[in-house]
C-alpha cells in the first residue's frame, strides 16, 4: 500500500515518499523529539514524586513552583516589552504626531532636541539591506564561527547553527546629531539606535541533545561614530571609530535550554554578563576602529588621549529623606546616607554617615573624561541598611558644562525623591604636554585634603602596549600565551592574552593617575597565561619622560630576564593636570530651597542653580513663593474646525446593480492629535450641509496633519467617499482659512471648511466681544465656541495630613473642570509632595466656571481640596494666578502651589460683527484680518461674506496679498477673490481682474486673471510674480480693474470697479493680506 504522501509515477503507479526528504525529518529525529517531550513531562513530575518518596516537606515543591512561576512571568514580561518596542518602531510617525505631541513625553530624540536630526533615509537603506545583512551573518556564523567553536573544545565538536534569521525588523536610527565644532579634522556623529527585532538564532549540540537559542532582541543606546582623519584622497576618511558612550539597554528573549536564564535573578545576571562582554569592546573607554586606508596609526584612534580629568569634591548633603522609621513608620527616624558616583565605567562609593539627614562627606575623587560632549557624572544617594539599601535620590551633570565653566561649585537637587540636595565642587583639569608647571601643581595638591586619604594627582600616564617580538618559548618548545602586567606603585592592570604565539600583538591601552612623576616607576611584566612563568620584564622611571619633548616616549624596549632578541614596543604619554588660573574657586551658591521629582527631558541635564556656578552665599531655606514651570508651559494653541458642507459627492447607494443611480448618506471623520471626531449622518444627500464645530488643543510640533475621511453610512460596511489631509503648519501660517478642498481617491466631491488657529490674548476687554460673538453662533452638534483656554500647572503641596495609621501619604492630585478630569502621578510617601505637571481645559465662560482640585492618598483617603472660581483668575494681572492656596478639609497649614493662566481666544470673526449700537467710521471701512501669505497653499477660496459696503460709491471689494520675497528677490501679488460685486445684467456678471504696475509705458507688467462665469463673489487664487528689487517695488503703483467679460456687440457695462494703491504704503517684507474697496465708475 502506498502511503498518503506517495506520488504517482509516470507509469501510473505510486512511489513511496523518500524517507530522507527535507519535508519530513528522519525517523531517528522524530524518536528523539518524542523522547524529549516525554522527558520534559517526566522532569516536571519528578520533583513531586521525589518529595513524597523521601518524605520532604511540601515547601520544596512550592519553592520549585514559585521559581517556575517567576520564570514564566519574566518570560511573559520580556515578550511584551519586545513586542511593544517593535510596535513603537513600526508606528513611530503615528505615535509621535498623533498620540504624544500633546504631552511631549516619550518622544524620539529628534523631537526632544532641536540639534538632533531625523535620518529616515538611512533607515530606508537599512531596511532594504537588512535581508542581505542577514545572509552575511548566517554565512559568518555557519562557515567561520561554528568551526572555530568546534575546534576550541572537544565537548563542542557537534555544535551547529540550525537557524540564523535576522527577521524583518531592521535596526533603526531614530536620531542623528553631528558635532563639527570639536576638531576640524574629524566628523563626530551621535547615532541614537533602537532595535526591537524578531531575530532568531538557534544552536544545537547533537551529541548531548542540547538546543538553545535567541528569539527576539531589544537594544537601545547612543552610538558615537567618529570619522577621522579627514584626508584629501578617496575615500576622504582614514578610519571609522565606533563606541557607546554609556552602556546600551539590552533585553534578550531566550529559547531552548537558555530559557533557564529567564529565572528571576539569573536573567539580570545573564544580561549583565552579556553587557560586560559588549562593554569590553564597544563602551568607553573601549573603541572599535575600522581603518579605511593603509599606513594609518590605528593606536592613536583606538586609544586616544583623554579629553581631560574632572576632580570631584563630594562635600555634603541636606534635607535627605528619612528611611529608618521607628514603630513601623509611626515615628520618623534618620538615614545612614552614602553616595555612589559614576562616570562611564569608573565607579566610586563614599563612606556612610550614621543617622544623619545632613551628612558631611568631604571626599575627593578623580575621573578621566574620554568624550565631551556626551559623558556625564551620575551621583546616587542611598541609605545604608543591613538587607537592602534604600534609594535617596540621584543627580546627573553633563561634563561638557564643567569643561566650559572650569569650576562648578553648586547645590544640586536630588531627583525622584521628595526632598534633598547635594553640594558638589567640580574642577576641570586640563592636560599639559610640558613639565614646566609640575612643581607648582604638586605644591597646590599638598594643600588639598580629603577623607578618602588618596592624595590629589599631579599627572596622568597613558601607556599603550603594542606588541612583543621573539619572546622565549615554554617548556617543550611550545609557543607561550603571553599577557602583560603593568604596575605603578600599588596599582596593577593586565592586558588581554594572546594565545599560542611568541610574537603577540596586544594593542591595549591603560591609564594611571600619578601623584609625583619624579618619584614613581613603571614596572612591566610579560607573563604566560598561568601568571607564574615570566617571559621578561622592564622597569621605566617616570622621571625619564619629563625630559623628553611633548612628554612622550614611543620605542622598543629590551626585555630583561628574557631571550636575547626579546623586546616589547610601548608608547608612554605623560600629561600634567592643570587647573586654569582663571578658574578661581567660588563660594557655593545657595542651596536649592526644594527639589523636584520630575524627570528631565532627555535625561542628561545639569541641575545647576539658575544663577550659575557660584553665588552670593547660602540664605536660610524657605519655600518658593511662585511656581517654576517649564518654558513650554502654556504654549499650546487651539484649532477651531467648522465643518460647513460638501458638494458633488459620489453616489454609493445604487439600485438594480448600478443601473439606477441613487444617493449617499455621508458623514465625516476628523482625525487630529490622536482624537477622532465624527459628524452626524445626512440621509440621501450628495450636497450635505453639516454646520458642525470642533475644537482641539495642539502643540506646535512639526509634521502634524489633520485627516478628513468621508463615508457613506450603510447597514453593513460603510462606503468610502474620499479623503484629504491638511498640514497644521499651513493653518498656523494662515491663521484663518475659509476654503473648499477637493476629495482625493474619488472621482468627484469637495468639502467646505472654515479653519482658524485662534490667537490667544490676555486682554480682558476682548472677553465681552468674544462672548457676544459666541452667543450669536449656532451649530447642529450643539457645540458652544470656547471663549478661552485655561492652563493649570500643579507644582507641589505642603503640610498634608498623615494617613490614619500615622504614615506619610502617597499623594496624588485630581484637577476637574466641568466634567473633565486630569490626574497627576502619585508621589512617594511625603507630606510635601511635588508633581510638576501641567494640564489644560477649554473654557466656555470664565465668569461662571469653577476649577476643583482634590488631593488624596493613592486616590483613596482624602487629603484636602480646593475650589477656585475662574473669576479670581480674571481679577489677576495678565490673567495669571500663581501662589500658594489653602486646602479645605485638611490641616490649617495644608497648602498647594499652582499656577492658573487664562488666555482669551480672540477669533478673527469678531471684527466682522459689530456690537449693537456701534457705528462704523465714515468713509472707507477697514477690516482687520490676519496676515496671510498663502503662496504655498493650493486654495479654492470661498468667502463667507456676501454683503457690499454701505457706501454708495463702492462697487464691492477685492482681497489681495502683496509682498516681497527676499529669498526669491521678487515682488508677488496674489489675487484671492472678490465679494459684493455690482451686477451688470440680470444674470449678474462674468468678472475678471486686470492690473498694471505704474509707471509702465510698455505694459510689461500688465496681468489678467481668468474669467468666472455668473459670479458676483468670484474666487481666483492666482499669483503673479515680478522680478523687481525691493527698492524698485516700492516705487510702483498698483492700478487694478475688475471688469465684466462682454462681447464686442454687447451693451452691458464692462468696468465694475477700480483700485489704485501705492506700494510704498505697504510693508512688503512681511506681506499684507487685506480686503480693498473698489471704486465704481462715475460719469
Amino acid at each position: 500500500m502506498p502511503t498518503a504522501d506517495a506520488e504517482p509515477d509516470v507509469n501510473g503507479g505510486a512511489t513511496d515518499a523518500d524517507p530522507a526528504s527535507p519535508d519530513q525529518p528522519p525517523a531517528s529525529e522524530r524518536a528523539v523529539s518524542a523522547l524529549w517531550s516525554f522527558g520534559k513531562c517526566l522532569a516536571a513530575l519528578l520533583p513531586v514524586y521525589l518529595a513524597g518518596y523521601y518524605g520532604f516537606s511540601i515547601s520544596f515543591v512550592l519553592l520549585g513552583l514559585t521559581i517556575y512561576m517567576g520564570w514564566k512571568h519574566s518570560r511573559l514580561e520580556k515578550a511584551i516589552r519586545i513586542k511593544s518596542a517593535m510596535y513603537l518602531l513600526e508606528n513611530e510617525r503615528e505615535f509621535t504626531t498623533e498620540r504624544v505631541f500633546r504631552a511631549k513625553r516619550d518622544l524620539p530624540s529628534w523631537v526632544n532636541f532641536p540639534d538632533v536630526e531625523k535620518a529616515e533615509w538611512l533607515n530606508k537603506i537599512l531596511q532594504q539591506a537588512w535581508p542581505f545583512i542577514g545572509q552575511y551573518l548566517e554565512k559568518l556564523l555557519v562557515e567561520t564561527i561554528a568551526p572555530a567553536i568546534r575546534a576550541s573544545n572537544v565537548y563542542l565538536q557537534t555544535l551547529s547553527f540550525t537557524k540564523v534569521n535576522l527577521g524583518e525588523k531592521a535596526l533603526k536610527v531614530v536620531g542623528v546629531k553631528a558635532h563639527t565644532e570639536q576638531d576640524k579634522k574629524q566628523v563626530m556623529l551621535d547615532l541614537y539606535l533602537s532595535y526591537a527585532g524578531d531575530v532568531e538564532v538557534n544552536v544545537e549540540i547533537k551529541k548531548y541533545f542540547c538546543k538553545a537559542g535567541v528569539k527576539g532582541v531589544q537594544l537601545h543606546g547612543k552610538l558615537r561614530v567618529i570619522l577621522e582623519p579627514l584626508i584629501g584622497d578617496v575615500p576622504l576618511v582614514g578610519a571609522i571609530t565606533m563606541f557607546f558612550i554609556r552602556r546600551p539597554k539590552l533585553d534578550i528573549n531566550w529559547t531552548g535550554l537558555t530559557n533557564l536564564l529567564d529565572i528571576p535573578g539569573l536573567n539580570a545576571m545573564s544580561d549583565t554578563m552579556i553587557m560586560d562582554a559588549i562593554a569590553s569592546h564597544l563602551v568607553l573607554p573601549n573603541r572599535l576602529t575600522v581603518p579605511l586606508v593603509a599606513n594609518l596609526h590605528i593606536a592613536q584612534l583606538r586609544s586616544p588621549l583623554p579629553r581631560g580629568v574632572v576632580r570631584i569634591h563630594l562635600l555634603e548633603a541636606e534635607d535627605l529623606t528619612a528611611k529608618d522609621t521607628v514603630i513601623k513608620g509611626l515615628i520618623d527616624g534618620k538615614s545612614d546616607p552614602y553616595a555612589v558616583l559614576r562616570v562611564g565605567t569608573q565607579v566610586f562609593t563614599s563612606h556612610h554617615v550614621d543617622s544623619n539627614l545632613n551628612p558631611q562627606w568631604r571626599e575627593m575623587y578623580e575621573v578621566i573624561v574620554h568624550e565631551v560632549p556626551g559623558q556625564e557624572l551620575e551621583v546616587e544617594v542611598f541609605d545604608k541598611d543591613p538587607d537592602q539599601d534604600d534609594f535617596l535620590g540621584r543627580i546627573k551633570v553633563d561634563l561638557d558644562i564643567v569643561k566650559n565653566a572650569r569650576v562648578v561649585d553648586d547645590w544640586f537637587n536630588l531627583r525622584d525623591v521628595p526632598s534633598g540636595s547635594v553640594h558638589l565642587r567640580l574642577e576641570w583639569l586640563s592636560l599639559l604636554s610640558s613639565a614646566d608647571r609640575l612643581t607648582e601643581v604638586i605644591e597646590k595638591n599638598q594643600n588639598l585634603s580629603s577623607k578618602t586619604g588618596d592624595p590629589a594627582s599631579a599627572a596622568i600616564l597613558a601607556i599603550y602596549i603594542d606588541q612583543a617580538y621573539e619572546l622565549p618559548m615554554r617548556k617543550g618548545n611550545k609557543d607561550p600565551s603571553p599577557l602583560v602586567q603593568i604596575s605603578i606603585q600599588d596599582r596593577t592592570k593586565e592586558s588581554k592574552t594572546c594565545y599560542g604565539t611568541n610574537n603577540p600583538v596586544w594593542e591595549d591601552a591603560f591609564t594611571f593617575f600619578i601623584q609625583d612623576p619624579r618619584k614613581q616607576d613603571i614596572d612591566i611584566q610579560v607573563k604566560d597565561d598561568d601568571r607564574v612563568l615570566s617571559l621578561g620584564s622592564v622597569t621605566i622611571p617616570v622621571n625619564r619622560i619629563l625630559s623628553i619633548p611633548e612628554l612622550t616616549m614611543d620605542q622598543w624596549f629590551q626585555l630583561e630576564n628574557s631571550g636575547l632578541a626579546s623586546r616589547i614596543y610601548i608608547k608612554i604619554v605623560l600629561r600634567i593636570l592643570w587647573l586654569s588660573d582663571d578658574a578661581t574657586p567660588t563660594t557655593p551658591s545657595s542651596r536649592p530651597s526644594s527639589s523636584g521629582s520630575g524627570m528631565s527631558q532627555g535625561g542628561i541635564t545639569s541641575e545647576l542653580n539658575p544663577t550659575g556656578p557660584g553665588g552670593l552665599g547660602k540664605p536660610p531655606p524657605g519655600r518658593p513663593q511662585q511656581t517654576t514651570p517649564d518654558t513650554d508651559f502654556a504654549t499650546e494653541g487651539v484649532l477651531r474646525i467648522h465643518l460647513v458642507e460638501a458638494q458633488n459627492l459620489i453616489a454609493k447607494d445604487n439600485f438594480m446593480g448600478g443601473m439606477v443611480k441613487g444617493k449617499s448618506d455621508p458623514y465625516v471623520k476628523i482625525r487630529v492629535a490622536g482624537l477622532t471626531f465624527r459628524s452626524h449622518t445626512i440621509k440621501e444627500n450628495l450636497n450635505p450641509t453639516w454646520n458642525e464645530l470642533y475644537e482641539v488643543i495642539l502643540t506646535q510640533l512639526p509634521g502634524q496633519e489633520i485627516q478628513f475621511d468621508l463615508f457613506d453610512k450603510d447597514i453593513d460596511q460603510d462606503d468610502f467617499l474620499g479623503r484629504f489631509k491638511l498640514n497644521l503648519r499651513d493653518i498656523i501660517s494662515a491663521q484663518f482659512i475659509d476654503t473648499w478642498y477637493n476629495l482625493n481617491e474619488v472621482k468627484s466631491g469637495r468639502v467646505h471648511l472654515v479653519l482658524e488657529w485662534l490667537p490667544r490674548v490676555s486682554d480682558l476687554q476682548r472677553l465681552e466681544q468674544v462672548l457676544l460673538y459666541q452667543s450669536q453662533q449656532s451649530y447642529l452638534n450643539k457645540v458652544v465656541p470656547s471663549a478661552g483656554v485655561l492652563f493649570v500647572y500643579v507644582e507641589r503641596a505642603h503640610g498634608l495630613p498623615l494617613k490614619k495609621n500615622g504614615k506619610e501619604p502617597k499623594a496624588g492630585a485630581e484637577i476637574m473642570l466641568k466634567g473633565i478630569s486630569h490626574k497627576t502621578k502619585v508621589c512617594e510617601r511625603s507630606t510635601s509632595p511635588r508633581w510638576d505637571e501641567a494640564f489644560h481645559f477649554l473654557i466656555r465662560d470664565p465668569r461662571d466656571e469653577i476649577l476643583s482640585v482634590k488631593l488624596s492618598h493613592s486616590w483613596g483617603q482624602a487629603l484636602g481640596s480646593l475650589t477656585l472660581p475662574l473669576k479670581e483668575v480674571l481679577a489677576e494681572p495678565d490673567l495669571v494666578l500663581d501662589r500658594w492656596l489653602n486646602l479645605d478639609g485638611a490641616l490649617p497649614e495644608s497648602q498647594i502651589l499652582l499656577r492658573a493662566t487664562l488666555k482669551i481666544l480672540d477669533t478673527q470673526l469678531t471684527v466682522c460683527r459689530k456690537a449693537p449700537g456701534d457705528s462704523g467710521s465714515e468713509g472707507i471701512e477697514e477690516e482687520v484680518l490676519p496676515k496671510w501669505v498663502p503662496s504655498h497653499l493650493d486654495l479654492r477660496h470661498r468667502s463667507g461674506f456676501h454683503t457690499s459696503s454701505d457706501n454708495g460709491t463702492t462697487a464691492g471689494q477685492v482681497k489681495l496679498t502683496i509682498g516681497y520675497s527676499t529669498e526669491e528677490s521678487r515682488l508677488f501679488i496674489t489675487v484671492h477673490s472678490c465679494r459684493g460685486l455690482a451686477a451688470c445684467s440680470k444674470d449678474g456678471a462674468d468678472p475678471y481682474i486686470s492690473f498694471i504696475l505704474l509707471p509702465d509705458k510698455k505694459a510689461t507688467t500688465k496681468r489678467r486673471t481668468s474669467t468666472k462665469k455668473r459670479d458676483l463673489n468670484p474666487e481666483f487664487n492666482e499669483r503673479f510674480d515680478f522680478d523687481f528689487s525691493l527698492e524698485e517695488s516700492m516705487q510702483r503703483r498698483l492700478d487694478l480693474s475688475v471688469k465684466n467679460s462682454v462681447s464686442f456687440m454687447s451693451r452691458e457695462r464692462e468696468l465694475i470697479g477700480k483700485l489704485q494703491l501705492d506700494l510704498d504704503q505697504i510693508d512688503l517684507k512681511t506681506g499684507v493680506t487685506q480686503w480693498y474697496n473698489l471704486v465704481a465708475e462715475t460719469n
